[in-house]
């Protein structure tokens, strides 16, 4: 009998797919449950690039949605919702040194190159659902950092302001961080223009920082200052509102923004505005626009403005609102006006004529007889140091009776304002003109962008009278041979 051997094989086992385990019963299918795809294994490559998308996506999201929720209960955009109004439609920001800060967030500032009219412009805005907006060492490094590449590369900066200052647990990292940015921001200036926006609640170093720009846009319901109410009420033991402290309407009566406006949305928009008059930086002109509005066209409305003052009682005394001179010369009547709300005895705005941009610098004589007073002096120097320094020419339109004596303007330092605008006028090296309307009497007509100043052309109407003085001097000038004539003719 022959023993067999029996070989038995078995089948190698095979590891079932992973699935995803099935759907939940639908509405529309609520007894069975459906099977599912099986889920895709990531290999090394994809995982890098998962992390990396959440990476980038993490500065979007840091704040969380109560945060956000609680910016919005105050009538504030988060600075990603700004960015968005004011950036080109269509276009996406530039994000740069995106993961910054311990948790690589962001860290409370977002620094970016977005598309505006165009336009490559450096932006940067505070994130104040994050840490307050406020600011450390890095952030103060990344900032900086932003800074100097626009001045490098000849590109407008935007800042939107949201901070509550120092990040206090920073220690002193956080007066670093300021001082860094605040010494970039001085290097670029007069290299490349710069506009400020100021939203919420700013303080300390959140103040100092954009008043080192060329211009500032406040909006209603804002603040910012050296300090808030609150320790004015513990240093001083006043009562203040943050309103009456810091808020647009003693801002912009001051000087220290340019423009007020109703809310963020208007600050941007103006922002906007504000950067179609200004170059991208003091390498180049200011932007020139086609028009359909020819040079020669009639100022018929400037003619009957004139001849219903002078024929009027008051004759050359009567006061004009120079604002409608400058519309008309401007093309299609449109101009933008800066400090509107200081000294309204003198007028400084950005205009086009035949598409090429131009300063506008006015007496207005509806106003304090168009006197040049301290608040006046200071506006126009400023403007005019601006147009200067980048590449703007200006056309002076005067009309004045000269600088406005008195005590209180003398212990306010007249003479050192006087000073600061015949300075500005005389390094002004861009074209100007003058046209002179009516009055133009004393130092004032010395120093407002005469021949003798500077002025490359001198233009006068009809109506103008110089002198040394007005009419009512000669009975200071002429006291005693007019008091002889007097005598002698009673």
């Amino acid at each position: 009998m022959t023993k067999t051997n029996t070989k038995t094989t078995t089948k190698p086992t095979t590891k079932p797919a992973a699935t995803v385990p099935p759907a939940p019963p639908t509405l529309d299918d609520p007894l069975q449950e459906k099977a599912t795809a099986a889920a895709p294994v990531l290999g090394p490559y994809d995982q890098a690039v998962a992390a990396g998308e959440e990476l980038r996506r993490r500065p979007y999201a840091a704040s969380g949605v109560i945060p956000t929720l609680r910016q919005h209960a105050k009538g504030r955009m988060t600075v990603w919702e700004r960015i968005d109004v004011i950036k080109d439609e269509g276009t996406q920001p530039n994000v740069f040194y995106q993961n910054w800060g311990k948790n690589l967030d962001g860290a409370s500032l977002i620094t970016a190159v977005v598309q505006i009219g165009g336009r490559d412009v450096a932006l940067y805005g505070h994130d104040f659902t994050i840490r307050a907006g406020s600011m450390d060492a890095t952030n103060g490094r990344k900032l900086a950092n932003l800074i100097y590449l626009a001045g490098n590369r000849g590109m407008p900066l935007i800042g939107m302001n949201d901070s509550a200052g120092a990040y206090v647990p920073a220690g002193i990292g956080g007066l670093d961080g300021y001082a860094e940015a605040f010494t970039a921001l001085r290097k670029i200036s007069g290299i490349v223009p710069s506009v400020m926006c100021m939203f919420g609640y700013n303080a300390g170093g959140g103040s100092y920082l954009p008043r080192q720009g060329s211009f500032m846009i406040q909006p209603a319901d804002t603040f910012f200052g050296l300090t808030g109410p609150g320790v004015i009420k513990s240093v001083l033991g006043e009562d203040v509102t943050p309103d009456d402290l810091g808020g647009p309407k003693v801002h912009g009566a001051s000087g220290v923004v340019d423009l007020t406006v109703a809310d963020e949305v208007g600050a941007l928009r103006t922002a906007e505005r504000l950067l179609s008059y200004l170059p991208n930086s003091n390498a180049v002109a200011p932007p020139v626009w086609k028009t359909s509005d020819p040079t020669d066209r009639p100022t018929t409305e400037i003619d009957v403005m004139l001849r219903k003052a002078f024929n009027s009682p008051t004759g050359f005394n009567t006061p004009i609102d120079v604002s409608i001179i400058i519309e008309r010369i401007c093309d299609h009547g449109d101009y933008f006006e800066l400090q509107p709300d200081r000294a309204r005895n003198a007028i400084t705005a950005f205009g086009r004529v035949n598409g090429n941009v131009v300063g506008f610098v006015a007496n207005n004589s509806s106003v304090a007889s168009g006197q040049i007073d301290v608040d006046a002096a200071f506006k126009i120097a400023r403007f005019v140091r601006f147009c200067s320094l980048y590449n703007t020419p200006v056309i002076f339109v005067e009309d004045t009776t000269g600088f406005l004596p008195g005590k209180d303007q003398e212990s306010r330092g007249i003479v050192q304002a006087g000073r600061a605008m015949l300075d500005a006028i005389i390094d002004l090296r861009t074209p100007r003109i003058l046209l002179i309307l009516r009055n133009a009497f004393g130092g004032a007509y010395a120093a407002f962008n005469s021949y003798a100043t500077g002025a490359d052309i001198v233009l006068a109407l009809p109506t103008t009278r110089v002198a040394v003085m007005g009419p009512a001097g000669k009975e200071y000038v002429y006291k005693t041979e007019l008091k002889q004539a007097r005598d002698a003719a009673a």
